[in-house]
């Protein structure tokens, strides 16, 4: 079972993995991660002035009816930046399937072999190591290397 973490510390777990996953296109079809960044990353830069919009527009017109919903989508705005990291956050602590696992060890292997000092492979890895290892492969290893998985 897997450890509960605070909002907050799930918040910035989700930022430091964002910032560690490989934004490569032949992870893709393989992982949502890349999208949930990207949607991510857009609503960071525009949900916030969406939110200021609507609240402005309706005291620009004085439309104090209006005011609650303005207030609610508002609120729905700015939360959405905050579900993507979430999101990610939760998901970085996620242990990997064992499919994934043993592609993880074999990733951890070749890089190793490369002569890339790397920590000890994880017993049970989890999907921010898995993002590590990625990260690792495709500067170290040649393209041939990932041949066989893309």
């Amino acid at each position: 079972m897997s450890e509960r973490l605070s909002l907050t510390q799930s918040l910035k777990n989700g930022q430091k993995y964002m910032d560690t996953w490989p934004m490569r296109k032949e992870l893709t079809p393989l992982f949502p991660e890349q999208r949930i960044i990207k949607a991510t990353k857009f609503a960071v830069k525009v949900m916030p002035a969406v939110a200021a919009i609507s609240v402005l527009t309706q005291m620009v017109f004085n439309n104090a009816q209006a005011m609650p919903q303005t207030i609610v989508i508002a609120l729905f705005a700015i939360s959405l930046p905050l579900q993507g990291m979430w999101w990610l956050g939760n998901r970085s602590h996620t242990k990997l399937p064992p499919a994934l696992a043993s592609w993880y060890r074999e990733l951890h292997q070749k890089v190793t072999e490369t002569g890339y000092a790397l920590e000890p492979v994880k017993a049970k890895p989890r999907y921010k190591e898995l993002a590590i290892i990625l990260n690792k492969a495709f500067r170290q290893l040649d393209r041939s290397s990932f041949d066989r998985w893309f």
